[in-house]
């Protein structure tokens, strides 16, 4: 090589081939395992019985859907795939590729396997952004072999891969990562990696930057390095602190332990301002929850259980409501999932509220505790033989539907027994309820 080219791949950064030098590549992509031992996390996938070590083991590999959230490990073990079992690799981004790039890697893939007797594994990146003719571009390439695809994304592939190609997939779920497997991610790209390794990198709050990372390896990474190139070098070891890290992202995380007190003292203050009608209030306590990590699905059943404790049956349709948002917490996940909690906060918080129910069955509760030897009535028994019929089970019985407005004053408590637990407000719907069961049981309520 000429001493001219030289210079300039040495400025550019070029290793002959035209590759980027490994110094110059982000450290999250440095840092990529290169085997499946290597991996933390997802051992419900790689463990010793994990579906992906037995088909590496196996040397084969049928084609998949890897469905799970941003860093958690979908590109790394398409790649990891194909490295150990030999194949070529190729990737596309949903993003940008169309039909065209598709089928040139198809064409790629029929020549590698004809002229090299190479199978190919094609990495499709946010594999949901395709369009049905994108996919269906797929599918002959995998019924005839020509590729082995594993499509990544962060969507529900049922909603969003039509169904021919979802039926030629098998879908793994990928979890985020935990904290100790983002920090085992870290330690070991510090400990490992020739460009940072000899700096003796010290991270002073690792709270910080697992709580930025939110399941996100690649977030860590990223994170560490910006802010290694914010600090000074020369004095080892070199410290990362919460401030050189608050500085380097431009946020401030809020202190808001998932275990500890805040977690208990935020999700008080917010059902106390659901219950006292204040929807800005609620939305604080929800916004400070979201932006601390709190798994949504926790505030989600919160609501569940509040739409019955706290609203009732002055507002019925809240605890339909409140169901709905979490099925859709469920299904669609942070960050869009943000906005039916919303909505759901918004709505509970502004309806009527009554805690009728919730204080009638403790009451009705304890009033059973105290009476667990009364005997059902004769005419209240089911008589579903002809012996039973003859012993007076069911005998006397009315049947509310043969009366006028299908009521009939009726004994349904054992005798010498009245209590009342139900006590109807007249706020909202629980007004109407209130109104007929006065009119109905005439001296009760």
């Amino acid at each position: 090589m000429c001493a001219d080219k030289k210079n300039q791949e040495d400025l550019f950064g070029l290793e002959s081939g035209g590759k980027p030098e490994s110094r110059f590549r982000p450290l999250a992509e440095r840092a990529r395992p290169v085997s499946i031992d290597e991996m933390f996390g997802q051992e419900h996938l790689i463990g010793a019985e994990g579906p992906l070590r037995k088909f590496i083991a196996q040397g084969r590999l049928p084609s998949m859907i890897f469905w799970g959230p941003p860093g958690s490990g979908k590109t790394t073990l398409a790649e990891i795939c194909a490295h150990s079992l030999d194949f070529r690799f190729d990737s596309l981004t949903a993003v940008d590729a169309g039909v065209k790039d598709v089928r040139r890697a198809l064409d790629l893939a029929a020549s590698a396997q004809r002229m090299e007797n190479r199978q190919t594994l094609l990495f499709i990146d946010e594999i949901h952004r395709f369009n049905k003719a994108q996919q269906d571009s797929l599918l002959h390439a995998i019924e005839q072999g020509v590729v082995v695809l594993i499509g990544a994304t962060t969507e529900n592939p049922s909603f969003e891969v039509n169904a021919a190609l979802m039926s030629r997939m098998q879908v793994y779920i990928l979890d985020p990562l935990q904290d100790k497997d983002i920090e085992a991610v870290v330690r070991r790209a510090l400990a490992n990696d020739p460009s940072v390794a000899p700096l003796r990198i010290v991270i002073d709050d690792w709270d910080f930057l697992l709580h930025f990372a939110g399941g996100d390896a690649r977030k860590a990474l990223n994170a560490v390095e910006a802010a290694l190139s914010m600090t000074e070098t020369s004095k080892l070891p070199v410290h990362i602190s919460r401030s050189l890290l608050e500085s380097a992202l431009q946020k401030k995380i809020p202190v808001y332990d998932k275990k500890g007190e805040s977690h208990y003292d935020i999700i008080s203050a917010f059902i106390k301002s659901l219950r006292g009608s204040d929807p800005d209030a609620s939305l604080f306590w929800l916004a400070r929850m979201l932006e601390g990590g709190e798994d949504p699905k926790f505030i989600a059943r919160r609501m569940v259980i509040f739409a019955s404790e706290d609203v009732g049956n002055a507002d019925p349709y809240a605890v339909t409501l409140a169901v709905s948002v979490f099925h859709a917490v469920e299904v669609i996940g942070l960050p869009e999932a943000r906005i039916n909690l919303a909505q759901g906060v918004t709505y509970l918080a502004g309806c009527p509220k009554s805690n009728a129910s919730y204080r009638a069955i403790h009451e009705a509760q304890r009033y059973a505790a105290e009476h667990q030897d009364v005997s059902v009535p004769m005419h209240l028994r089911n008589a579903p033989t002809k012996f039973m019929k003859n012993a007076g089970y069911g005998k006397g019985y009315k049947y509310p539907h043969d009366y006028p407005e299908h009521f009939i004053r009726e004994k349904y408590m054992p005798e010498g027994f009245d209590p009342v637990f139900y006590r109807p407000t007249d706020e909202g719907r629980e007004k109407r309820i209130r109104e007929r069961l006065e009119k109905l049981w005439k001296g009760r309520y």
